[in-house]
């Protein structure tokens, strides 16, 4: 897959700290597409999601995939904790990462366009609602936000 939108995440595999590597781990085309027939009807993602899951899929060194071990277990995590109180999200959309037990995310709407806005969601079960706000304009800004964060982080870390 040629890489219009992640190149950052594409020059960043791997991240080295004072005893410590992680590196990213895709998943494959054919698993890509299976994820599309089940969380978008069959339509392509966003090229820049498609980028995201081809290049760290599996694990990616500057997003949280929580206790899931697939992309199917992330998805249907938060899907099921936003069924369990009833909120319902009007627009097609995908996790890309989580925290707190699936109660708080980011994510990404997939009709919107190929390098979509990233949105944080905050499950609030006193209300049985959803608190959504932007906190970036587009994937490829919020990933490469992050992996500056990290290396400045482990720049700090190292310098010690």
């Amino acid at each position: 897959m040629e890489i219009e939108y992640l190149n950052d995440v594409k020059n960043y595999p791997s991240k080295y700290s004072t005893g410590y590597t992680a590196t990213n781990k895709p998943i494959t085309l054919i698993e890509i597409l299976e994820l599309e027939k089940k969380y978008n009807n069959g339509n392509y993602f966003p090229k820049s999601l498609r980028e995201l899951l081809f290049l760290a899929g599996n694990y990616c060194n500057v997003l949280d995939y929580g206790i899931c071990k697939s992309q199917n277990e992330l998805q249907e995590l938060v899907k099921e904790n936003l069924e369990e109180e009833n909120i319902n999200l009007d627009k097609p959309f995908y996790i890309i990462d989580v925290y707190i037990a699936g109660t708080q995310f980011f994510f990404v709407y997939l009709d919107i366009n190929d390098n979509p806005p990233v949105y944080e969601g905050i499950i609030n079960f006193k209300d049985n609602k959803i608190e959504i706000k932007e906190i970036s304009e587009s994937l490829s800004k919020f990933l490469s936000h992050l992996i500056e964060l990290e290396k400045e982080d482990i720049e700090r870390r190292n310098q010690k």
